[in-house]
């Protein structure tokens, strides 16, 4: 068992920016490739980043690419979000998730645990 926790959401202005966290505990952190997706009300959960169990390997969503970084820090078994340029339409719960899918995946399928998300508005 993996248990996620996110933090770090909250209310930004547009153009603003936000780090989100994820901090895991359990199983040893540096074996699942973790991933970020969010769900805007009434819509379908979406994709937005992958990162590879070593960092070595990094995905984004077209629609956050060149604005969302993320990166991890396996000996704090933590993954971030780092989000710059927010638009409104980033405004979403953003929750984290673990699998031992080789390199990741964006299909939210293919993970085993989330975190219960954090809540991200960006205000225009």
């Amino acid at each position: 068992q993996v248990q996620l926790v996110e933090s770090g959401g909250g209310l930004v202005q547009a153009g603003g920016s936000l780090r989100l966290s994820c901090a895991a505990s359990g199983r040893t952190f540096s074996r699942y490739n973790m991933g970020w997706f969010r769900q805007a009300p009434g819509k379908e959960r979406e994709f937005v980043a992958l990162i590879s169990w070593n960092g070595g390997y990094t995905y984004y969503a077209d629609s956050v690419k060149g604005r969302f970084t993320i990166s991890r820090d396996n000996a704090k078994s933590t993954v971030y979000l780092h989000m710059n340029s927010l638009k409104p339409e980033d405004t979403a719960v953003y929750s984290c998730a673990a699998t031992t899918v080789v390199a990741g995946s964006d299909d939210p399928m293919a993970y085993d645990y989330w975190g219960q998300g954090t809540q991200v508005t960006v205000s225009s």
